[in-house]
């Protein structure tokens, strides 16, 4: 399976808060620095796309359709962002082998502002997994944003990590979530399956954003690892024991929030000190990006021993 936000041609939700979006921008009120805010997963990217492929496709041939908020593959607007060639597009996001979103791509993005677009339709700048800005691409960042240029938008994508003030308080923020129910609806649409039939109902109660399940699943059939005769204490041993918290840095959230809510569970049995001490553990390695093997050793001992 393969899906990301920019091939997800169809909007299964927020269709309300796409409306919102394109109401605003019809009524010349649209801001120039957006912030998305909401959980990990939930579709705040995908969200971006549709407002960008409806804005420049508005005149093309097999423009948007509003109405099914379905994004025509043929509009020329997204076979030109799809290919990377889109004078009206830019995407800022970790690269394959970074953590970090570094200076040299801010400097690219702003080297390719500064250079005039051939036609006279509106700019877009994605910033997905902005938690990944190091503090120099934040402040190069800074510097752009405080006079933006004509008919240029910013969109930041921020999930539930928290960014410097200093960034999002220029921006103007849309809070973005689902419920359980919605979360289902999209997921089944997404597998065009019952999601209950691949995955255990113990994961799903405890890890529930549609993109992140996609994304697990995934995981999940790469490394032939049944995860519908798995519970959450065996899969999370199954990830300490072949190192994939490490193999896989660009799941290291996913697998990190099922291990906290896999501490909250056991503290229904067990005293309430086992959550806060193994929730602190991971917090200091997330936080103070330590080496991870000496938490991940103990958490397994103490799984194995009840």
């Amino acid at each position: 399976m393969s899906l990301t936000p920019l091939t997800q041609l169809e909007l299964f939700i927020h269709g309300s808060e796409l409306n919102n979006l394109i109401s605003l921008y019809k009524k010349n009120k649209l801001p120039n620095k957006i912030l998305l805010k909401g959980r990990k997963g939930i579709g705040k990217c995908t969200l971006a796309y549709h407002m960008i492929n409806f804005i420049l496709s508005e005149k093309e041939d097999f423009a948007y359709d509003i109405y099914s908020h379905k994004i025509d593959y043929r509009n020329q607007s997204y076979k030109l962002i799809l290919n990377g060639s889109s004078p009206n597009f830019f995407l800022i996001d970790t690269k394959s082998d970074k953590e970090d979103i570094d200076i040299s791509q801010i400097r690219s993005l702003i080297k390719n502002l500064n250079t005039s677009c051939f036609n006279n339709r509106p700019r877009f700048i994605i910033f997905d997994n902005s938690e990944y800005l190091n503090i120099n691409s934040i402040n190069a960042l800074l510097k752009e944003i405080e006079e933006p240029k004509n008919n240029v938008y910013f969109i930041l994508i921020q999930n539930q990590t928290k960014l410097l003030p200093t960034l999002t308080s220029r921006f103007v923020k849309f809070d973005i979530s689902l419920t359980n129910k919605d979360s289902l609806f999209v997921i089944n649409k997404l597998l065009d399956n019952d999601v209950y039939k691949i995955v255990n109902r113990n994961l799903i109660n405890y890890y529930f954003s549609p993109g992140n399940i996609y994304k697990l699943i995934n995981f999940s059939i790469e490394n032939n690892i049944d995860l519908k005769n798995l519970d959450l204490k065996d899969f999370i041993r199954i990830l300490i024991d072949n190192n994939f918290l490490k193999k896989e840095i660009k799941l290291k959230y996913i697998f990190h929030e099922l291990i906290e809510f896999l501490l909250k569970e056991q503290t229904k049995n067990l005293d309430i000190d086992y959550y806060h001490y193994f929730t602190k553990k991971l917090y200091e390695v997330n936080k103070l990006n330590l080496d991870a093997d000496p938490f991940l050793i103990e958490l397994n001992n103490k799984l194995q021993n009840g």
